[in-house]
């Protein structure tokens, strides 16, 4: 397919079709994708982002996925991410969800431990070291280095694992109990749960480390125990990437499409309901063959999946881009085609929202002309 092609010859229909997540039915195939937005102080999320939320819902979204919520101090990016601890913090994340649903949209809970990728500058406790599968997440004479190398932190003890698994259960059930539709593990870009995915950043020697299939096995023991807290009917999604962080965008952790298969199929097992295949341009191949990061996630686990990256964008996604205006009704033609031929079942939208909150009405009103092109502005208001 072309780069762009003409939204107004296409008739994007089937987005507006319902789809099952995990026997959560979300009213149609746009999903709002998680931006961190920095707006929470002491755990509690802005008074700002319920009618934040609620916009997206009313202007299209049919399933909201939420900013990066901490499931513990040590695991927040920053001190100003959300948390879903009982009391304020979940008490207001329960007024997000009410005015989510009071317009009938579906709402999930991205939980986020971002291990060595915290910002421990900006942390709550900066002077406690931040936790991953070794102390450091790459080595600074790896030629990987170049790409960003986080600080050093504290390698995880067994009883570290417990307990980080343990506390990602806990913010599953804390989910639930605020009136949450499912719950996003964030696995990807080179935070806590990818750490040990990736090969790079796993030189762990014990049960937790080594192939991939035992790289997978921090991850699988984290969806067991939050499917044994939450039962069999609450949505567990998964969010994965091939690229990292700092700055390893053209990082290919997985080489084929048979280690893919690898790393998903425990993953599934384990009780995953959906995935997030988090790409830099959803439309881009992978292996290269002929399908996305999403439609050979769809192809191996027959699960539901969701594709993302520079949806409604004809600019790079970078940060030396960022405030680049583009004309956000680009590639709508690639989605239906992708969604049409079962190459995925999802899109979703990150920044083009920011700037449009009610993207999704006005793409089914083929009203592209109201569109407004993303301003980096937008990242610093709960507009």
């Amino acid at each position: 397919m072309s780069d762009q092609i003409e939204s107004t010859t296409v008739d994007t229909s089937i987005l507006f079709t319902p789809v099952d997540l995990g026997g959560c039915t979300v009213a149609n195939r746009i999903a709002m994708a998680p931006m961190t937005r920095n707006f929470a102080q002491d755990g509690v999320l802005a008074e700002s982002a319920i009618g934040y939320y609620r916009r997206r819902a009313e202007g299209g979204a049919g399933l909201i996925i939420t900013e990066g919520i901490a499931t513990s101090d040590i695991g927040a990016h920053t001190a100003t991410v959300p948390h879903l601890t009982p009391g304020p913090a979940a008490d207001m994340w329960r007024r997000v969800n009410d005015d989510v649903h009071a317009v009938g949209g579906k709402i999930m809970a991205q939980l986020w431990h971002t291990g060595l990728g915290r910002m421990r500058e900006f942390a709550a406790d900066p002077e406690q070291p931040s936790i991953g599968p070794v102390i450091e997440y790459l080595p600074a004479d790896t030629p990987l280095a170049a790409g960003g190398i986080h600080p050093p932190g504290r390698a995880m003890s067994q009883a570290d694992i417990d307990a980080t698994i343990d506390e990602y259960a806990a913010a599953a059930a804390n989910a639930q109990a605020a009136g949450f539709d499912g719950i996003e593990l964030h696995a990807a870009h080179g935070y806590l749960i990818d750490q040990f995915f990736w090969s790079q950043s796993n030189r762990r020697t014990d049960g937790y480390g080594g192939d991939l299939a035992q790289r997978t096995r921090f991850a699988v023991e984290i969806i067991q125990e939050i499917r044994r807290r939450v039962g069999p009917s609450f949505p567990i999604g998964l969010r994965f990437s091939q690229w990292k962080l700092p700055e390893h965008y053209t990082v290919q952790a997985l080489a084929d499409p048979a280690e893919l298969e690898v790393m998903l199929t425990p993953l599934t097992q384990a009780g995953v309901d959906f995935y997030d295949a988090s790409t830099r341009r959803y439309w881009e191949t992978e292996f290269d063959t002929e399908l996305t990061l999403a439609g050979w996630t769809k192809k191996i686990t027959g699960r539901p999946v969701i594709m993302v990256g520079s949806v409604g964008l004809a600019g790079p996604l970078d940060t030396a881009h960022m405030d680049v205006a583009v004309r956000p009704e680009a590639n709508l033609g690639r989605v239906v085609a992708m969604i049409e031929t079962g190459r995925a079942d999802l899109v979703g939208v990150g920044r083009a929202m920011l700037s449009n909150p009610d993207w999704g009405n006005k793409v089914r009103a083929g009203d592209y002309a109201a569109l407004v092109p993303y301003d980096v502005q937008a990242l610093a208001s709960h507009w």
